[in-house]
């Protein structure tokens, strides 16, 4: 049984994670901005025990107090970090904001750098420290509109390599995984920005070889399989789970 903090975790893919982690009996600690939707999931009838820590990941302080929340509530232990809060904002790049731009980089980049930052020491004491981050295949490919959310993606990815060069050492394990198109409510600023949102999602699924987005349990294999002992030879590394969108 591992200690898990899972950031960003309320709906979504998050969400899958977490019931998975808890059925395989890990301890979960979920900290999100959705308190609603957080209390709600854990209130499942699952195995492993869990807490709620309500977070904005946009506050730059929020990383180190999640991880003391976490800690507090585990008696000290922590074993797998998997950071999976992100923002997603759409504009036409001559309305891009300062203020807009300055939060997708805090929540999507800077504050999952903060939280490795703050966990390593627990993570250190650990015989399988295990740090996932949810990256995107916007990494990789781009969209109009979408700058800050490509840009930080990508900057993951970068961080994902530091970290496994100075963390290996201590047998702690870095991964990103990069989703594909999920078809979640996170994708709504983007379909919305659209002409003609049915067209551009028929457009999109026409493009993908396995002809349909993903859905959050399509990802939750590899995140616990990260989470594992499986993985332990595995690190620095960005995995794809797209339905082969990348691919072609």
């Amino acid at each position: 049984m591992s200690a898990v903090l899972v950031a960003g975790g309320a709906t979504g893919i998050g969400a899958a994670a977490v019931r998975t982690l808890r059925r395989r009996g890990d301890q979960v600690v979920l900290a999100d901005i959705n308190a609603a939707a957080a209390e709600a999931l854990l209130r499942q009838d699952d195995h492993g025990p869990a807490w709620f820590v309500p977070s904005d990941f946009a506050d730059p302080g929020a990383a180190a107090a999640v991880v003391d929340a976490a800690l507090a509530r585990t008696g000290g232990v922590l074993d797998v970090v998997f950071y999976n809060a992100g923002i997603l904002e759409a504009h036409d790049l001559g309305d891009w904001t300062v203020q807009a731009w300055a939060r997708s980089l805090q929540v999507n980049l800077s504050t999952p750098f903060h939280l490795v930052q703050s966990a390593t020491p627990a993570l250190r004491r650990s015989d399988a420290g295990r740090v996932i981050l949810t990256s995107s295949t916007g990494a990789f490919r781009g969209h109009g509109g979408l700058h800050a959310y490509h840009a930080t993606k990508a900057g993951l990815l970068g961080l994902v390599r530091g970290l496994a060069d100075e963390l290996g050492p201590d047998r702690i394990t870095v991964n990103a995984v990069c989703p594909g198109w999920i078809d979640t409510p996170f994708n709504e600023p983007f379909w919305n920005q659209q002409p003609d949102p049915d067209a551009a999602r028929r457009a999109l699924e026409a493009s993908i070889p396995l002809r349909r987005q993903g859905l959050p349990d399509d990802v939750t294999g590899l995140i616990v399989f990260l989470a594992s002992d499986a993985s332990a030879y595995i690190t620095g590394q960005a995995l794809i789970v797209d339905g082969g969108y990348t691919a072609v």
